[in-house]
Parts: structure tokens; sequence; C-alpha cells
């Protein structure tokens, strides 16, 4: 089992910056790809970005490539995302999740998942 915890979500305005944390804890966090989805109210859970085990490679959704960038520290088992430039189309609920070793954009390839946190752009 891995435990995922996520913070740092809160009300910006636009054009503002957010910086999310999610700690995991439970099996060697460095064996997993950690990643990020977002869901807004009535919509689907969307992938936002993913961070491989070693933190070498990284993959964003095409809404958000320039604006985020998504980072992890195996000493710390914390991964973050880091969103600039933040618009009202990022409102959702953000959502940490696990995957052994390979990354995926389908959230359902997820095994494990936090609570989510609520991120709110005023325009």
């Amino acid at each position: 089992q891995v435990q995922l915890v996520e913070s740092g979500g809160g009300l910006v305005q636009a054009g503002g910056s957010l910086r999310l944390s999610c700690a995991a804890s439970g099996r060697t966090f460095n064996n997993y790809v950690m990643a990020w989805f977002r869901q807004a109210p009535g919509k689907e859970r969307k992938f936002v970005a993913a961070i491989s085990w070693s933190g070498g490679s990284t993959f964003y959704g095409d809404s958000v490539k320039g604006r985020f960038t998504i980072s992890r520290d195996n000493a710390k088992n914390t991964v973050y995302l880091q969103m600039n430039s933040l618009n009202p189309e990022d409102t959702a609920v953000y959502y940490c999740a696990a995957r052994y070793r390979t990354w995926d954009l389908h959230s359902y390839e997820y095994s494990y998942w936090g609570q989510g946190t609520q991120v709110t752009v005023s325009s």
C-alpha cells in the first residue's frame, strides 16, 4: 500500500502561482511513477503531469505545458507541482496518484490516490 496526502491548494488570482505537495508513505517511494490529475465539477478526471521514479523524465498534459512543473524529492518521499500563470480554467480538485514503475496518462492505470486538494483561480 501507498498512502498519499496532498497539500498546498487554495484560492489564487489569475496569473498567480501555487505549489502543491504530495507526501507519500508505505512502500518504497522511488519504485513508483508519480502523477497529478485534476477534476473540475461535472467533468472527468484529466491527466496533468507525471514524473518517472528517478525524476529523470517528466510528462505534461497539453493544457499545462510551459506553465506547470512536476518534481520529486525521493529523500522526502514527496512530489511537487509548481503551477504558474494560473487561469480560471485551472480550477479543479487536484489529485496525486502513484503507479508502479511506468507512467500512463489514464487515471484508471493508477493504483493509489490521495484525497485531493482544491485549487480555485479567480478572474
